[in-house]
């Protein structure tokens, strides 16, 4: 495999440039603004988890950015590995204390994360029309399944990782249809998937936040 070969995965995209999804490239900011953001409000002890967070949502951004800018190979791996780290690190966090599980539990419940998703991405990818974003739907199912969990156990976070995982369908969506709705709207809505993203993961560690004060309190 050629790593740095170009690839053209977006309606936005008009070639192998560096410029070619400034849309794309700039809604990134997001992330970054979203991780800044979050960062202030997750000042105090018993936080660094939710800073943990933080720092991977702004890595996210750059990475995104990197992807969009020189689109290869390599850079798709700077784009994917860093959402995965923030996949891995908030189960670890939800299991531990959303559930009240031990860190080790928590632990092999984070590890089970891969064969979940490699169970169900397959099956995601049945769905007509889902494409690559099937490789992200099994993480707004695994957020309802924790929500469901909590529902009568803790509601007030039951409620926020619902709404978190119903923000990500949308978010999904704009996605998949970045390149169905190419012909007909040539910027493509890809740049919709970073906006609602960065307040999806932002939400999300404001969620943990939440809980956590109110755990410490």
């Amino acid at each position: 495999m050629d790593w740095l070969a170009p690839i053209d995965a977006y309606c936005e995209r008009t070639g192998p440039d560096y410029w070619s999804e400034p849309v794309n490239a700039l809604t990134n900011l997001a992330f970054l603004i979203a991780a800044l953001i979050m960062a202030r409000r997750l000042r105090g002890p018993g936080m660094a988890m939710g800073r943990a967070l933080a720092g991977v949502l702004f890595v996210i951004g750059i990475g995104s950015w990197l992807f969009h800018t020189h689109a290869n190979g390599l850079t798709s791996l700077m784009d994917v590995l860093p959402i995965l780290g923030f996949i891995l690190i908030y189960v670890f966090a939800a299991t531990r204390d959303f559930l009240g599980a031990r860190p080790w539990v928590a632990g092999l419940v984070t590890l089970a994360f891969l064969p979940y998703a490699a169970l169900t991405v397959p099956i995601f990818s049945m769905v007509p029309g889902l494409g690559s974003s099937a490789g992200y739907a099994p993480v707004p199912l695994l957020i309802a399944i924790y929500a469901l969990i909590l529902r009568h156990r803790d509601p007030a976070t039951a409620r926020g990782l619902a709404i978190g995982a119903g923000v990500l369908v949308v978010s999904l969506t704009f996605r998949t249809l970045d390149q169905p709705l190419c012909q007909v709207f040539p910027l493509g809505t890809h740049p919709m998937w970073h906006i609602l993203n960065a307040v999806m993961l932002g939400w999300m560690i404001e969620v943990w936040r939440h809980h956590r004060l109110r755990t410490l309190s």
